[in-house]
């Protein structure tokens, strides 16, 4: 077993966490689970799998890492931050398992790449590779506060990236999907505003990304600078055609469509009701976004 905590956000997860667990177990054997107060049966199910649940109210994904950084009651070297419904590959446990105590000690994070599923397809083409780092030794990394878009940074040292998958594989329907990205949209419209007004007075710091999260966000930013909605058609037509989206069958034009051109339209329609509403005036912003959809800035 290595000397391993793994970290996971949950809430409503009963139809994941098992497997998320189960999985985690063959790499880690202090397994936290941090629960934005589940109605369902996440909390019980957790605690019968051993492991250790901690409870939290939500505000973003980014502020609930960080406090179970802050607040658990970890005692190993490596943190791994894991999304219920992700797991690691069988090739990937065994690649930490030969890799990791050997690293030098100048290597603080750990790089690895995503297998995305979408509707029961692994989904190859479309949005390139996509690498992330989740494995990093405690005290030496924490998540960038962004209401989207947060990446793991570290405060010092180097990464390497293993060669195998973990998978982001969602078990709920469509219809599920689809709510939850309404959800997300406003806090993506928020942070599209926030590259274009400087809504909330930060600067965008890009110490301790990886590379890729690093051009990931360049391409945000220059993404961020296009006309509405024009914007998101143009990616869509990217993503499906240039980067042959197409090859991917009836699921991977729904992939590309909805998370793609629907989101992103919806994305940019938020933003444009929003700038009806209040022109550029960031105050005004702040109570719209804070009067109708609850979120204070």
């Amino acid at each position: 077993m290595q000397d391993i905590s793994v970290i996971i956000l949950t809430y409503n997860e009963e139809k994941h966490i098992k497997r998320c667990i189960d999985n985690a177990k063959k790499v880690s054997n202090q397994i936290f689970v941090v629960d934005s107060f589940s109605s369902d049966k996440t909390v019980q199910i957790a605690e019968q799998l051993g492991a250790k649940v901690y409870q939290n109210p939500f505000i973003n994904q980014a502020i609930q890492f960080n406090w179970a950084l802050d607040n658990l009651p970890i005692n190993t070297k490596w943190i791994f931050r894991l999304d219920a419904d992700e797991y690691l590959s069988d090739k990937l446990i065994t690649e930490i398992g030969t890799k990791l105590s050997i690293q030098p000690n100048d290597v603080n994070g750990i790089i690895m790449p995503l297998r995305r599923v979408f509707l029961g397809k692994e989904i190859k083409r479309g949005t390139g590779k996509i690498e992330l780092l989740r494995l990093f030794k405690y005290t030496k990394g924490k998540s960038e506060v962004r209401n989207m878009d947060e990446h793991i940074t570290l405060t010092e040292g180097k990464t390497v990236t293993f060669e195998h998958t973990f998978s982001d594989h969602n078990l709920n329907t469509l219809g599920w999907w689809t709510q939850k990205h309404n959800g997300y949209s406003i806090r993506e419209a928020i942070d599209l505003l926030d590259i274009e007004l400087n809504l909330l007075g930060k600067e965008n710091n890009e110490a301790g990304l990886s590379k890729q999260a690093a051009a990931k966000r360049h391409k945000k930013l220059k993404y961020a600078k296009q006309p509405l909605f024009w914007r998101s058609f143009a990616y869509f037509i990217y993503r499906y055609f240039f980067k042959m989206g197409f090859l991917e069958g009836k699921e991977g034009f729904m992939w590309h469509f909805f998370q793609g051109w629907w989101y992103r339209t919806l994305v940019d329609a938020k933003i444009w009701e929003i700038k009806k509403a209040c022109g550029t005036d960031k105050e005004k912003i702040k109570g719209y976004i804070a009067d109708q959809y609850g979120i204070n800035l």
